[in-house]
């Protein structure tokens, strides 16, 4: 079995990490969508409202779970039996970051394959900061995230 961990910070999941998702379930057996949590980091979404999020889109694809997890990706992978990691390409700034990432994780855990996906046209703009920073100011963002996501920001 094929097994995947997509993780990320998910504040909040948008329609481009569900474009990858979507493909990587399809690549994959089993897809693990990973809320990669990081203590020191405050997110505008609590872990329990990006979970939410999360399971709420998973629905839509029945070898997708989530899950969370506050340590090193890689060691979570191997407790998984995850054999490939999913990471999203959006534009080359990103390949420098996610270069790194890759060789950082590769002197950790050789066995496990990072793949990247690269962003449809329509999500290539899409990150989950830009996403907040729109909806701080206003903007319409319902095009950008899934219906959950849209009423969360509307209730806030």
């Amino acid at each position: 079995m094929k097994i995947a961990v997509y993780p990320g910070s998910f504040d909040p999941i948008t329609n481009g990490h569900i474009a990858i998702l979507s493909r990587a379930s399809k690549a994959f057996d089993k897809v693990i969508l990973l809320l990669a949590v990081n203590p020191a980091k405050k997110g505008r979404f609590s872990k329990e409202e990006r979970l939410i999020f999360m399971k709420e889109v998973a629905k839509d694809f029945p070898n997708v779970e989530v899950d969370s997890d506050d340590g090193l990706t890689v060691e979570y992978c191997r407790r998984k039996g995850a054999s490939f990691m999913i990471r999203g390409l959006r534009a080359v700034t990103d390949f420098e970051f996610e270069f790194q990432l890759s060789a950082a994780n590769r002197y950790i855990a050789p066995e496990i394959e990072m793949v990247f996906f690269m962003a449809d046209k329509e999500t290539s703009f899409i990150s989950s900061s830009t996403v907040n920073e729109m909806a701080n100011h206003g903007v319409d963002v319902s095009g950008l995230v899934p219906p959950i996501v849209n009423s969360s920001y509307k209730a806030k």
